[in-house]
């Protein structure tokens, strides 16, 4: 009787033992299943330019030049149309991350600035210059170096880089729809998140 007792609980043991290393087995591989399914996504994320915009902005251009100690000056002027094309764009191959499968979190701890790119298109009309003050190279670039700052002003002021956010939270939310589906936790900067409209950028 004893033996049989002992051939039982020996038998169950065993049991116990195999069927308790198979589930933490598959607790491994599902585990690693879904480490590589979240790597495999944020893997897919490449540049993605979030918004474009169109400014167009006319300057009139002058520029004088004192002659002969302020007795008269030579005066140089043009009308300066431009139009420029603005992208705003967040290269997100360039987010940093941690993967903890341990403790099934994926860290995001840095998420890239937004890059400004302005393309501007210009056309000069009414360019008036006198033989002692000509139009130069320095006249361009001084012209394009306060249209790039004026085009800046703008699109500051305009909802372009708050479409763009907004478009950079709806792809971010994608990281935390599958991070939930798969019982992990997603976090920015050490906080758990649930609502990327929350976050500061």
């Amino acid at each position: 009787m004893r033996k049989t007792l002992f051939g039982v609980v020996i038998t169950l043991v065993v049991l116990f033992t195999f069927k308790y290393c198979d589930a933490k087995k598959e607790d491994e591989i599902t585990l690693h299943e879904n480490s590589a399914l979240i790597q495999e996504q944020l893997k897919n994320v490449g540049k993605l330019v979030v918004t474009e915009g169109h400014f167009s902005e006319v300057f009139n251009y002058k520029n004088s030049k004192a002659i002969f100690s302020d007795f008269f000056s030579a005066e140089k002027k043009a009308l300066v149309v431009v139009n420029a094309d603005v992208s705003i764009a967040y290269d997100l191959s360039k987010m940093e991350y941690e993967i903890d499968e341990e403790n099934r979190i994926l860290r995001i701890t840095n998420i890239p600035e937004e890059e400004i790119k302005i393309s501007p298109d210009f056309e000069y009309y009414d360019i008036q210059a006198d033989f002692l003050n000509p139009f130069e190279a320095n006249d361009y670039n001084a012209i394009k170096e306060t249209v790039k700052a004026s085009l800046m002003k703008k699109v500051e002021a305009s909802t372009l880089k708050t479409n763009a956010k907004n478009r950079l939270i709806s792809e971010l939310s994608k990281f935390y729809i599958l991070t939930n589906s798969l019982g992990w936790t997603l976090e920015y900067q050490s906080q758990p998140i649930s609502n990327f409209e929350d976050i500061k950028f």
